[in-house]
């Protein structure tokens, strides 16, 4: 889920760069620094607007001045039972692996629909029906989140498409028929 958070960020400056555009500068290092890092609770995804920038405060014995930069920031945090779009990136006997943009998911086989069955044979390997449903890599498939674990700087989660497989398949199959009627 989406939010907007406002959030501070303290950022080390060298005496070279002090002079009448140090705001521009702080604000350009800002979003070099913290867009689209994860902090391992969420995803910063974009920085609004820094709306509050401290008097620099000089560090005794280097010389460097320490500004405290309070931001609205867009983020992107995962919770257990969000239903997401991924797109799946390798496929094994064991699961498969898809991208929810920056967040690795991955899928177990007990986690997938019992009609749908690896098929180690099929190049590249899948996850098939024999019929219309078809979990490859590249596939756009729609994964609901049952577990999350966050590290320092990373997440990664565990998701189920036994919940959501029926009607992301037929979506996917009414907007292709829709797409060939044109």
């Amino acid at each position: 889920m989406f939010f907007l958070y406002e959030l501070e960020r303290v950022i080390t400056l060298h005496p070279s760069f002090f002079g009448p555009r140090v705001n521009e500068y702080l604000t350009n290092r800002l979003l070099e620094d913290v867009e689209g890092t994860c902090t391992g609770r969420y995803y910063i995804i974009c920085v609004m607007d820094a709306y509050d920038i401290s008097e620099g405060r000089i560090m005794p014995g280097s010389g460097v001045a320490e500004f405290t930069v309070h931001y609205r920031a867009v983020v992107w945090r995962p919770f257990k039972g969000e239903t997401v779009d991924a797109v799946v990136n390798s496929v094994n006997k064991m699961g498969f692996f898809a991208d929810v943009g920056p967040l690795p998911v991955f899928v177990s086989n007990h986690l997938i629909p019992a009609d749908i069955k690896f098929d180690a044979n099929a190049t590249p390997p899948q996850y098939t029906d024999n019929g219309d449903q078809v979990i490859e890599k590249g596939t756009h498939i729609r994964i609901k989140l049952i577990g999350t674990r966050s590290d320092v700087g990373s997440m990664f989660a565990i998701g189920t498409v036994k919940e959501v497989c029926h009607q992301y398949f037929t979506y996917a199959l009414n907007t292709l028929i829709l797409v060939f009627d044109d």
